[in-house]
């Protein structure tokens, strides 16, 4: 169990008109946000600048992660209108580059593919020139459910390792080391850009680290996130310790050394942190741009 927090997690307190805004939006459309359901630490940051990573498929999820600090339990009905409300919601933030994400619907045959598909598809239509990052579940391995949402052509695909190897079972439990990497190589066969995370503090050893990102870049995953795990109740995993800024340099510069196009790696720093600038270095805007033209 780790001491008290130290001073370099303290995050941006949510505050100011931008904030307020984005806040009215979200709640006006009855949307869903990982923001708010995970208790991301950049929630004010985010907000502020105007942005924000909505979550679609509900807000109750059908896994029991312990890190996670969404609900589990039985989903509601499928709402075949949010698509449409997630493009407006995209729209209404003048945004360049969006980030949606879900929950995982193993209870639905196709683990929610088709309303991931709609999603991407209506915000094209209504936002054209919007570069669109997705960051799904596994979708059990099924490459048929996963090439419905790929279909629809998202400009990034992201799905994270969250741990190492070792920490699967106890930490995702219904999730595999395998079966993430077989999803991102899935992926990037099909051509996309591949993006992919990584908590650290929460038991990991640094050997498994450095294997976890060389096995990420075997399969040519191009964007890695690197962030702390913060505990969010006390019912959730434990803190095993904190990762000092320095850590998270050198595994940058690690990472960096690896192959990877791009390295966000502080304490905190999450999946979908800066996520427009990253896909700024790989021309994502510019190419929409130019198809739109």
């Amino acid at each position: 169990m780790a001491d008290r927090k130290p001073k370099w997690l303290r995050a941006k307190l949510p505050a100011g008109p931008t904030y307020n805004a984005v806040r009215e939006m979200v709640d006006k459309n009855e949307l869903n946000t990982v923001c708010h359901s995970a208790q991301c630490p950049n929630m004010g940051e985010c907000w502020s600048r105007g942005t924000a990573t909505l979550m679609i498929l509900g807000n109750v999820c059908t896994r029991s992660c312990t890190f996670c600090n969404i609900q589990t339990g039985r989903p509601a009905e499928l709402d075949f209108g949010e698509p449409a409300r997630v493009a407006d919601a995209v729209a209404k933030m003048k945004l360049r580059h969006c980030v949606i994400t879900s929950v995982a619907r193993d209870d639905l045959e196709d683990g929610g593919a088709s309303i991931w598909a709609a999603t991407i598809r209506a915000i094209r239509y209504r936002n054209p020139g919007v570069g669109i990052e997705i960051l799904t579940a596994d979708f059990r391995g099924v490459a048929d459910h996963l090439d419905i949402v790929l279909n629809a052509k998202p400009d990034i695909f992201n799905h994270n390792m969250e741990t190492v190897e070792r920490l699967q079972r106890p930490i995702r439990r219904t999730a595999t080391y395998k079966g993430s990497l077989w999803t991102l190589n899935h992926a990037k066969s099909r051509g996309f850009t591949t993006k992919s995370g990584l908590m650290l503090g929460i038991g990991e050893r640094e050997s498994e680290i450095a294997q976890t990102l060389e096995d990420l870049r075997k399969i040519d995953v191009n964007i890695l996130t690197i962030g702390q795990y913060l505990q969010p109740t006390q019912k959730h995993e434990p803190i095993d310790r904190w990762v000092t800024p320095e850590e998270f340099e050198e595994w940058k510069e690690f990472a960096l050394d690896l192959g990877f196009g791009v390295v966000e790696s502080g304490p905190l720093v999450r999946s979908s942190y800066h996520a427009e600038e990253q896909s700024e270095r790989f021309g994502i805007e510019e190419s929409v741009a130019s198809e739109v033209a």
